[in-house]
């Protein structure tokens, strides 16, 4: 009877002298830790991308007579990264995607090189000549893209009221550049496709990855004996969505300044600057290691990123002199 009574008590849920159930009570905390445990390796599993597919363009039948290239896939890869992929860097800490840290990084190199180009258009190629007046659509874009990745709707640091997001000023500068094309199209905005407005760019652009180039020299030779840098991989994916930002805007910068660059026969080391900016963003090693340049193991990732980031930097120069000429 004894045994019966006992095996009774274990099927059955177990009440205290007060009565109350005690296994379902704590069946459930099991699986809300459970839960909870699972809650941030499986969100940053599903939230990760690095969208970087170097054959992303913009539809030549989307584009209207007259439109730029290059501001179409501006707009249009902001709309990806921001709509459709999805913005990280600024997520709470209660989002699992807060823990990503190469994503945002990639994304953050993205805007980076398109904020570049944005001020570009409007301090060079969206006016007729450096006096004349700034396009309203390009101040508002290259002024909206200057605006850090990593603020949400409360920033403590910035404001004790709601502000504005990353996503929504980002999307404030990507109808700016749409609004600006289709003035473009009704000939309402100007785009000259001068000789010394591409120099003027791709200066500017050989510039900026010329100080990414310093960045991994510097990481390199502080940390390459590191047991286990932990920055290397930051730098590495931000270099690359930079990579990857120019990468897209120097294609088609290719259409749209393609009178000059046929004019002064540009074409072949155009190409070899786009295949060394196309190497950089197929670089995707598992692990992002910063071992010695010289060394057997680790690999030195950072390092074989930057050769490549000068050989493209070297062959923008090689641009710019003949452009010069």
């Amino acid at each position: 009877m004894m045994r019966i009574t006992e095996t009774i008590r274990q099927r059955l849920p177990f009440r205290g002298e007060d009565g109350s159930t005690r296994r379902p009570v704590i069946g459930l905390g099991v699986i809300i830790l459970v839960l909870l445990l699972l809650y941030y390796p499986v969100g940053m599993l599903l939230s990760y991308e690095i969208a970087d597919d170097p054959d992303f363009a913009v539809p030549a039948d989307q584009l209207q007579p007259g439109q730029s290239a290059a501001v179409a896939i501006a707009a249009a890869l902001l709309e990806r990264e921001v709509n459709e992929v999805g913005w990280v860097a600024n997520d709470p800490f209660f989002m699992p995607s807060s823990l990503l840290d190469n994503m945002p990084a990639y994304q953050q190199g993205i805007v980076g090189a398109l904020a570049r180009f944005a001020f570009e258009l409007a301090d060079q190629i969206g006016r007729s000549r450096g006096s004349s007046q700034l396009d309203p659509d390009l101040k508002d874009a290259s002024g909206l893209l200057q605006y850090s990745g990593e603020v949400w709707v409360w920033d403590p640091s910035v404001s004790l009221t709601p502000t504005a997001t990353s996503e929504a000023q980002y999307n404030k500068a990507r109808k700016a550049l749409e609004n600006y094309n289709r003035r473009l199209a009704s000939g309402d905005a100007i785009f000259e496709r001068r000789a010394d407005n591409l120099l003027a760019t791709l200066d500017r652009i050989a510039l900026d990855i010329g100080s990414s180039s310093a960045v991994i020299d510097r990481q390199i030779a502080e940390h390459a004996d590191d047991f286990i840098d932990t920055q290397a991989d930051d730098i590495f994916y931000n270099v690359k969505g930079q990579a990857y930002g120019y990468y897209l805007v120097l294609r088609a910068l290719r259409e749209d300044f393609a009178t000059v660059i046929n004019e002064r026969d540009l074409e072949t080391v155009y190409a070899q600057m786009l295949d060394s900016m196309h190497r950089i963003v197929m670089l995707n090693p598992i692990i992002v290691s910063n071992g010695e340049p010289d060394g057997m193991m680790p690999n030195s990732h950072l390092a074989v990123q930057g050769f490549y980031l000068l050989r493209a930097r070297t062959q923008l120069k090689e641009i710019t002199n003949i452009l010069l000429k």
